[in-house]
């Protein structure tokens, strides 16, 4: 299988045989759309998060704010925007993958070739395209989430607190920490979860940290489990795909992460910092 990430030169080598995939979102409620028909890569798909990549009708409570699709909703939507079983797909986004991981993450689980482009929209050397592309529809064949790549909250819990598995918190640091925000009940963590910010997985640059760096801030021993979450299940597939691209494993994603578990009012909190990165 292709590794999870891939640079604008491969890209530029490949642009005939794979899909461009732009997933651009923003919790502050920007319109990832209007962003794509600004300027997009050439040839790019827009890949909407809350309608392709979420499962719809879900009380946020029991299943999270962007709870994963079911396999046949996926399958549909993927097939509208023209991807099809075969196809390889390099999704990007503006926030050093954070949002384009979710593609990638479900594609991959599911046995589909898909990649994030190292470095997002601004490593692209050429000219943006503003037309907004609609592929043919295609056949993309509906598969079940595979259940060993996911963990539930109970499961989530009992791993925390027992210490059996890293359950590390993808949110940016103030978040896992306890500061206010708007998007969810209650602020803080998960008890006994590590602090590993996603976007701390690129350099200043925008690209992917070296190898060396990623093992230093993901590898929590040959032995030691990993379940990633983060607000609503998103950002936590970037470390995931950053973990799978130095070969240290899988890991495991915690679909409804802090959106779940806050809204349950029997669920501890924990405020403060808790971090090995």
């Amino acid at each position: 299988m292709i590794d999870p990430f891939v640079d604008v030169d491969w890209l530029g080598r490949h642009r005939g045989e794979v899909v461009a995939a732009d997933c651009r979102w923003y919790l502050d409620r920007r319109s990832g759309r209007a962003a794509y028909e600004a300027g997009h890569l050439p040839g790019a798909v827009f890949v909407d998060l809350d309608i392709a990549l979420t499962g719809r009708g879900a009380d946020p409570a029991v299943a999270g704010r962007h709870p994963l699709p079911e396999p046949e909703a996926f399958a549909a939507a993927m097939g509208d925007l023209g991807i099809g079983d075969d196809d390889t797909v390099v999704a990007y986004d503006d926030a050093g993958g954070a949002i384009a991981a979710r593609l990638v993450w479900m594609l991959r689980v599911t046995g589909h070739e898909a990649a994030l482009l190292d470095g997002g929209l601004d490593a692209w050397p050429a000219e943006l395209e503003t037309t907004s592309i609609m592929r043919e529809p295609t056949t993309f064949t509906a598969r079940p989430w595979p259940t060993e790549r996911l963990a539930t909250i109970e499961e989530t819990a009992a791993a925390a607190l027992s210490g059996e598995a890293a359950v590390i918190d993808a949110r940016q640091r103030e978040r896992f920490e306890g500061e206010p925000d708007e998007v969810d009940p209650q602020a803080g963590h998960i008890p006994g979860a590590l602090s590993v910010p996603c976007r701390e997985n690129v350099g200043a640059d925008g690209r992917l940290l070296s190898a060396e760096q990623l093992r230093a801030r993901l590898d929590f021993g040959p032995a030691t489990e990993v379940i990633s979450y983060c607000g609503s299940g998103v950002t936590a597939c970037l470390n995931l795909l950053a973990m799978e691209q130095v070969g240290l494993g899988p890991g495991r994603l915690f679909p409804g992460s802090w959106s779940q578990w806050s809204r349950d009012p029997g669920r501890p909190v924990q405020t403060g910092a808790t971090s090995l990165s």
